[in-house]
């Protein structure tokens, strides 16, 4: 099994924390001795991890990036779950997914997982073409989330919407030109959010898929929201609708 790199405190953390089994060695800034760093390599030894001192342009090599805080840890993969039916037959209650159609940029993907990890969603899903895979940068980005949130690279996304359907999970997308607004819909019972990118949105074929279209809405001079941003808006909102059910 091929090893991956993950770097930045938040990431590592939680590779620590859920999976200790899989970090293979640890590798930190010499020259840090914060009490964040020391708080660190402490909870990375407790967890058996080998620490191997190492200076900044050697972390930069690992990673790619100067963002790395210090820290930058070699690990092996960790499953999550082999398919997305797998985890839909796992859920307990009424599933929340995010779908992203065409998100690229790994920023963005961190940010979602984040979200979707904070409002409880149960996976997020994207096409395999015209998106981005999970990479260190998205992994730092969601700062922890990569390893908690189920992440499907799906090959076809609109059949794959279709059998979300055939399970009765309502799909809802977003579209600036929809005439209803997300808080006129009843998100309380089992949703797919699919949200497209900035400024070209979801490709045609995804939302002639939707069960219904909604828009945010947008009081000022600005058109649109970065998605991660919009992904948490539609989240909470269903979040909010189910605690207000239970």
């Amino acid at each position: 099994m091929s090893k991956q790199v993950l770097f930045g405190f938040h990431a590592v953390t939680v590779r620590l924390k859920t999976a200790p089994q899989s970090v293979t060695e640890v590798h930190v800034d010499a020259t840090r001795r914060d009490a964040r760093m020391r708080q660190f390599v402490e909870r990375a030894k407790e967890a058996g991890a080998k620490i191997v001192d190492s200076d900044d342009e050697r972390l930069r090599q690992l990673c790619g990036t100067h963002r790395h805080q210090g820290v930058v840890a070699r690990v092996a993969p960790v499953a999550m779950s082999h398919s997305l039916d797998d985890t839909l037959d796992g859920v307990e209650g009424a599933p929340l997914l995010l779908v992203l159609d065409g998100i690229t940029d790994p920023h963005n993907l961190g940010a979602c997982l984040r979200v979707a990890d904070g409002a409880g969603a149960h996976a997020v899903i994207a096409p395999k073409d015209h998106a981005v895979g999970v990479n260190a940068t998205v992994a730092k980005v969601a700062s922890g989330a990569a390893e908690t949130v189920p992440y499907f690279m799906v090959t076809n996304l609109a059949r794959t919407l279709n059998e979300l359907k055939e399970r009765d999970i309502r799909v809802i997308g977003t579209s600036d030109q929809a005439e209803r607004s997300l808080y006129e819909l009843d998100l309380s019972g089992p949703v797919a959010l699919v949200l497209g990118a900035e400024g070209s949105g979801m490709r045609q074929l995804t939302a002639k898929t939707c069960d219904a279209l909604v828009h945010l809405p947008m009081k000022g001079a600005v058109e649109s929201l970065n998605v991660s941003v919009a992904s948490g808006i539609c989240l909470y909102e269903a979040l909010r609708q189910r605690e207000r059910r239970a």
